[in-house]
């Protein structure tokens, strides 16, 4: 294999006055065997911005190779929520999953968001025709019926949401017991795979929509922990306010077990202050709940959906694989 060597030539300025140093990077074609360097590892000169976040990256691979995730005693259900809409409140929810289910752990991802993008990025076919979460919660369908196993990540499963779910906050009003409907779904289809000899689940992972409607509702009486993602932006701190009085409430009358567990800054661009800026108010204001973690503003994350994949199978190598793979790593340690 040919080895880069960073090689710092001293370049005089058109004045003389001056000089300035330029990094290049040049190929070196294979030692012969027996060779003194045949063999030897690859250094990465740290003393430029791309070498540095070279050597960074690879110190936090490092890191987590040397980490297990365990199993959590009982099945962890997490909201993942954010009334403001474009904070990666979906991209969260499935390369997290996708992370800890190729850690080896069993990850179920219910989709209750009309759009349906989560089904999208886990490759679950979720056209009308489909027995949805829709079902599940209007029509009394077993959770277990419209589960489904996702494609590229083994120990990862989906149950897919439709262009039904956009009438369902209507439908839902009439119904006994509204806001439990998918907790009890979720409770029948955990007794039904311990049943069938199943694997119990270690997570559930609920991507609601940006709202605070029903079926959100329903989100938060279903779990015990709520994960928010936050853009590095003013506004996402502006909605954040709104978004923990609403947990009061459904703590305070619904559920007595919800916490904010997990906060997660995504979008992060650390060429900007305002991005710092947020990311040190947020920190903060919830020190214990705040991921170290950061996710970066990444062109692989953006791509990854549309070859209905996560960044985690479509490029694992990538900053924001590892940055997802750091964040499912903490949330399992805590």
């Amino acid at each position: 294999m040919s080895l880069a060597t960073a090689r710092t030539t001293t370049v005089a300025s058109s004045t003389g006055s001056q000089t300035s140093k330029v990094v290049s990077v040049s190929r070196e074609t294979p030692s012969p065997k027996g060779s003194a360097n045949n063999g030897s590892a690859i250094t990465i000169d740290d003393s430029s911005p791309i070498g540095s976040q070279l050597a960074n990256e690879t110190k936090r691979r490092e890191r987590l190779s040397q980490r297990k995730l365990r199993r959590p005693e009982a099945t962890r259900i997490f909201t993942v929520s954010n009334q403001k809409g474009g904070v990666g409140k979906t991209t969260t929810t499935v390369n997290i999953a996708a992370a800890l289910a190729a850690s080896g752990l069993n990850v179920l991802v219910i989709d209750i968001d009309p759009q349906g993008n989560a089904s999208t990025a886990l490759g679950i076919e979720h056209h009308a025709e489909v027995e949805s979460i829709y079902d599940v919660l209007i029509n009394d369908v077993l959770l277990g019926e419209v589960v489904r196993s996702c494609p590229d990540v083994d120990r990862l499963e989906c149950a897919p949401a439709t262009i039904h779910l956009a009438g369902a906050e209507i439908e839902l009003v009439s119904l006994v017991a509204r806001e439990q409907r998918l907790r009890r779904a979720i409770e029948i289809y955990s007794k039904e795979r311990e049943s069938q000899g199943l694997e119990r689940l270690d997570y559930i992972f609920i991507d609601c929509p940006p709202s605070l409607g029903l079926l959100t509702v329903n989100a938060f009486c279903a779990a015990n922990e709520v994960l928010i993602p936050i853009q590095c932006e003013y506004y996402a701190l502006e909605g954040l306010s709104q978004l923990l009085s609403n947990i009061e409430m459904i703590q305070k009358h619904l559920n007595a077990n919800l916490r904010v567990s997990t906060i997660l800054l995504t979008m992060y661009d650390g060429r900007t202050n305002l991005a710092a800026q947020v990311a040190a108010e947020v920190r903060e204001h919830f020190p214990q709940q705040v991921l170290e973690a950061v996710v970066p503003r990444s062109v692989r994350i953006s791509e990854a959906p549309s070859y209905q994949q996560t960044v985690m199978t479509y490029d694992p190598s990538s900053t924001g694989a590892l940055s997802y793979m750091e964040a499912a790593a903490e949330i399992a340690e805590r």
